[in-house]
This record gives structure tokens, C-alpha cells and sequence, in this order.
């Protein structure tokens, strides 16, 4: 599998449904506002933003947002909402691992499945860019249901479900010597049918603690859930919280 399949993947129907099925952020925000503290002028990144699920509301909450993400047409829908919500974010397109700043964000933030989607060597590349755009004491909150802890233990091959007007069916496979996840993906709409094949480096929070200390990070949590519940096997979220030497 090509290992920049993230480069063309979301367009189309898989970005309708991607925007369709992802939560309310709402209590996520919460939990954000907490670890970065008040917003006094601060800046926040937002790694892979999507369709601004976060920086929006993040941005109308006072925080300084720069959102990066390699898809054109999340991007575009981005823009569009926050324009109708009248708040201001620097929409940039950009890989993960390119950012240019240095020591100029209070906070950092990854939510969702998205932080594996660069491979192994490319993760840590992530980290290590992250760790250079915060400033001294600057956090970095991590979000995903992609460690090996969450995933291995009751991975479905094959789903199925129904959002809004689009059919979603998966077949997935893991690939032990890579530690990665191999998922071929059909969205149907109407008369609409898309096919896309998607890769994810998987990692055990062992794993993420050495990537994270190693970049310079002292990590302040492993979370199960918003209301800190300690991570677990099982637990189907890690929210991981790390903050920059």
C-alpha cells in the first residue's frame, strides 16, 4: 500500500461522511480550555483539523488558531464555516510534520484517528515538529482510538453503518510485522460509490511515552475519558496529555 494514501483520501463522499459521523466537540473544548488555561492572547495548533471541529470553537473562546490539514476540501469547508460563525482561524494547508514555528503556540492539539496516518518514522517526525512550534511549558493534547491497547483487543474486520444519506462499509486487516492497520473503505451515496484504502501505524502507549520523552515532552496524562478516568486496556480513547521541557 502506497504510504501517502493520506494525500488523496479525503475528498469526495468520504469527506461528507468523515464531517457526518465525528461528535460534537463541545466537552472536548472544555477539557482543552482546562489544560491550556485562560486564553490571555495564547496561541493553539490544530494538527489534521478537518472540517474545524475544533479550531472554531476554540478561536470563538479567545484562543489565537492555526489549523493545518493536506485536504483541500476540508479545508475549504472550514473556511466556509467560520466565516458564517464569524471567527478567525489561519486555515493552512500542510503536512503534520511541516511546521515552521518556532516556540510560538501555548498549546498544541491531535484529536482523532489521524496521528498514525503518517507511518513510523513519520509519527515521530510529528512529534519532534510539535515539540519545536510549542513554547517552554506549552502542551500538547493527544486524541485517538488507534494505540494498540484500544484497538487490538475487540477489532471489528468488517463494519458497517448509515450516516445522514451515506452507506459506510469496512474490511479491515492488521499487519503484525508493520504493527499497522489496513482498511479498505466503500462509500455509497444514491448512485455515488467510492472506494479508498487507508493505512494507520498503530503504537503502544509504551511506545508513545518514549516518542514523547524523547522530543522533549514530560507526559502529564493518559486518560480513558474527558472526565480523566485513567487509561486501561480496552479502553476504546486515549486522551494524552504532555507538556514541553
Amino acid at each position: 500500500m502506497d504510504n501517502e494514501w493520506f494525500r488523496d483520501f479525503f475528498d469526495g463522499v468520504a469527506v461528507d461522511f468523515w464531517t457526518a459521523a465525528a461528535p460534537p466537540a463541545g466537552d472536548d473544548i472544555d477539557f482543552l480550555k482546562a489544560v491550556f488555561g485562560p486564553p490571555d492572547g495564547r496561541e493553539v495548533l490544530d494538527l489534521a483539523c478537518g472540517a474545524g471541529r475544533h479550531a472554531i470553537p476554540l478561536s470563538r473562546a479567545g484562543y489565537g488558531m492555526t489549523a493545518v490539514d493536506l485536504s483541500p476540501a476540508f479545508l475549504a469547508m472550514a473556511r466556509k464555516t467560520a466565516e458564517t460563525a464569524g471567527v478567525a482561524v489561519d486555515w493552512q494547508r500542510r503536512d503534520m510534520r511541516d511546521l515552521p514555528w518556532r516556540g510560538r503556540f501555548h498549546g498544541a492539539i491531535c484529536m482523532g484517528n489521524s496521528f498514525g496516518y503518517i507511518g513510523r518514522a513519520g509519527t515521530k517526525d510529528c512529534v519532534a515538529a510539535v515539540a519545536s512550534a510549542l513554547e517552554s511549558g506549552g502542551s500538547f493534547v493527544l486524541d485517538t482510538g488507534a494505540t494498540a491497547e484500544s484497538l487490538l483487543p475487540a477489532l471489528q474486520q468488517r463494519r458497517w453503518m448509515e450516516v445522514a444519506d451515506i452507506l459506510f462499509l469496512s474490511s479491515a486487516s492488521y499487519d503484525i510485522a508493520g504493527s499497522r492497520l489496513d482498511v479498505e473503505y466503500t462509500f455509497i451515496r444514491g448512485d455515488q460509490r467510492e472506494k479508498k484504502t487507508a493505512s494507520t501505524s498503530v503504537f503502544t502507549v509504551a511506545e508513545l511515552r518514549e516518542m514523547f520523552e524523547t522530543s522533549g515532552f514530560v507526559i502529564e496524562g493518559t486518560y480513558s475519558s474527558l472526565e480523566r478516568d485513567p487509561f486501561r486496556l480496552g479502553s476504546p480513547r486515549l486522551i494524552l496529555v504532555a507538556r514541553k521541557r
